[in-house]
Parts: C-alpha cells; structure tokens; sequence
C-alpha cells in the first residue's frame, strides 16, 4: 500500500486497527512513534547495484491504555511527515514488535489494515545460478501422450 492510499482510507475509516498474520491485533491502545522515510542502497549477489525506498510506520504497544488513535490524527501525522521530510508517495512497511521487531507490508481489507509478512528473495536468479522449476510430469501420462513409445512384447527394441 502507498501513502497516498492509506490517506484515502483513513478518510473513510472510523478507527485505525492493524491485524497480524495470524489474526490477532495490534492493541487498539498503540502509539504511531516513526513515520519516516528508509532508503536501502545495495548490491544483489549478482552485482546490480540497487535503491529502495519506503516509508516506514513503527507501531508501539505502550499500554497507554487510554490512547486511541482516530484517522484524522493519523492523516495529519503523515502529512506533518510529507511536509518536514519531503516524503514522496511510496509503498509503507510497517515495524511493530512482538518478540522481536517485524517488518510488514501494509494492505486493507476493507475494515482493517493488515500486515502482511514480508518475504526475502533472490533478485538476481539468472546471474547466481537458480534453477527454474522444471514442469511436473506424471509418470502415467508418458504413455498415454505418446502412442508410438515401446510397449513390451512390442517388438521395438
């Protein structure tokens, strides 16, 4: 989800929960304590050199539990953070910590924002030597598919 998304949302949303994976939620008494903007630079293993960047909202559980925070105050803390940051309109990743501190993509499932667990992979398979999967083959089929193959007692060997 990009920013400007979330902004569209939070305008039409009366509370602001975040679900988990596992379909627990985020205590409704958190705190939105980051919004900022992460520029990764690297090199993938197959030497392209590249830059990503996201804006990232870090989620607290500060059982403050009185807080609640309503989407207008959301939308005016991203908007503070567009303003004094020059945030652009890019994908969020959301860090919230439950055992140790989680990155997330952020979707919305038309009553709530979920987070969605990120995945790593190899953006260079090509160059590093991944093997593309090989299509499937049922050992039944080869037979049938192809009616000129030896049978025994066919006489082709």
């Amino acid at each position: 989800m990009k920013l400007s998304e979330i902004k569209e949302v939070l305008k039409t949303v009366e509370a602001v929960n975040f679900e988990l994976p596992d379909g627990t939620f985020v205590p409704e008494y958190f705190h939105v304590t980051e919004v900022g903007l992460v520029t990764k630079n690297f090199i993938d293993c197959g030497g392209t050199v590249r830059k990503e960047t996201v804006v990232n909202f870090q989620l607290w559980d500060a059982n403050d539990y009185e807080h609640r925070l309503k989407p207008q105050k959301l939308i005016h803390i991203i908007e503070l953070s567009e303003k004094v940051l020059g945030i652009e309109d890019h994908e969020i990743e959301v860090e919230y910590q439950n055992t140790t501190i989680g990155k997330y993509d952020l979707d919305f499932n038309g009553k709530n924002f979920t987070l969605l667990n990120k995945q790593t992979a190899c953006l260079a398979q090509e160059q590093c030597g991944i093997p593309s999967d090989k299509p499937k083959v049922k050992l039944s089929q080869l037979n049938a598919d192809n009616a000129s193959s030896c049978t025994p007692g066919g006489g082709c060997c």
